[in-house]
């Protein structure tokens, strides 16, 4: 559906953290986000992006990416010419998703309608402890008292056995994920590796760093293995068979609700699983991604968890899952502006 005659609207914000967040090579205070709606005919459509920080793709680069195209976004836009208007990245995340929540106002059908999807579901997802001494780790994974799958920050340091061991004695109930971050060497994540048997870990996230992804050649791992920044989008999943087993799907990376879903199918053709992840975001920036994580087998999608305040409407979490309610993105109904 091309979208005609639209008024684009912008706007960056900053939304403080209750507490720094520390992963491997980063600490984050606070985060920033572009805001973008689409109005036509009194009825906006929002989208919200943080960008992906490990490649400078932030709020103002978003901003100086889309404001070239004003004129033509405003004349009539497709998501479909979307994707080769914009590269993935978070310029194109906030507008794809403006597009998609507009078209839901404007044809009166939710946006999982018109992905011709199923009514969605409330989704178990993973709860996040960031890297830190073990004992605050443990005390982090005790406070999600309702959480039912938890993901820790790993970095490479020594200290990350101590870490896994430390969480998983104070919640021996959950699902366990570990995410390095590219923080591992080989070596490192061989000495690891029985602490994570050990302590029932789920899957390891993107061990190794960008362009290192031969490290994983020969190495059989009992543990699936999740690719997150070695995979942008849709063109590099092909080579990742054979090394990982499991797509991590960020709308600001992959650019959009349109290229998540056709990172999904060529995954599942590939023989490869998926997560949802997020880049942290409020609630509007999850709605999109909770649409999509109706499609995968690993959903992890508590960006806003982590905020001192959140929007006015809010992605709901109870007993270990996140819910999206309707007035929020994606389904018609009266404006309500983020």
């Amino acid at each position: 559906m091309s979208i005609e005659s639209t008024m684009l609207h912008t706007k960056i914000e900053q939304w403080p953290l209750t507490a720094p967040f520390r992963l491997a090579g980063y600490t984050f205070n606070a985060i920033e986000v572009l805001v973008v709606g689409l109005e036509k005919n009194g009825n906006i459509g929002w989208g919200e992006a943080v960008g992906v920080y490990y490649l400078n793709d932030t709020s103002v680069s978003m901003l100086k990416q889309i404001e070239p195209l004003r004129p033509m976004i405003e004349a009539g836009i497709s998501r479909n010419s979307l994707q080769e208007l914009l590269p993935p990245g978070g310029a194109r995340n906030a507008i794809d998703c403006a597009l998609w929540d507009l078209e839901a106002k404007l044809s009166g059908r939710p946006v999982w309608q018109i992905a011709e999807l199923n009514k969605p579901r409330p989704l178990l997802t993973t709860f996040t402890c960031g890297a830190d001494d073990p004992e605050k780790m443990a005390a982090v994974a005790r406070d999600y008292k309702n959480a039912r799958a938890l993901k820790l920050k790993l970095t490479g340091e020594p200290s990350d056995a101590e870490r896994v061991r430390a969480v998983r004695e104070a919640r021996t109930d959950v699902w366990l994920g570990v995410d390095a971050n590219q923080g591992f060497t080989r070596a490192s994540l061989e000495h690891l590796m029985p602490i994570l048997i050990e302590a029932r870990v789920s899957l390891i996230e993107q061990p190794f760093q960008i362009g290192q992804e031969t490290l994983l050649d020969g190495f059989h791992s009992p543990i699936p293995i999740a690719a997150d920044e070695s995979v942008q989008s849709v063109s590099d999943i092909a080579g990742l068979v054979g090394r990982f087993n499991v797509v991590n799907i960020k709308l600001d990376k992959c650019g959009g609700l349109t290229e998540g879903l056709a990172t999904v199918r060529t995954a599942r053709a590939l023989g490869l699983d998926t997560m949802v992840g997020n880049m942290m975001g409020t609630s509007l920036a999850m709605a999109p991604a909770f649409v999509l994580g109706q499609l995968c087998q690993v959903v992890d999608l508590d960006g806003p968890v982590f905020l001192k305040t959140d929007r006015a409407i809010t992605v709901d979490y109870s007993n270990g899952t996140i819910r999206c309610p309707e007035g929020l993105w994606g389904a018609p109904g009266r404006t309500v502006a983020p």
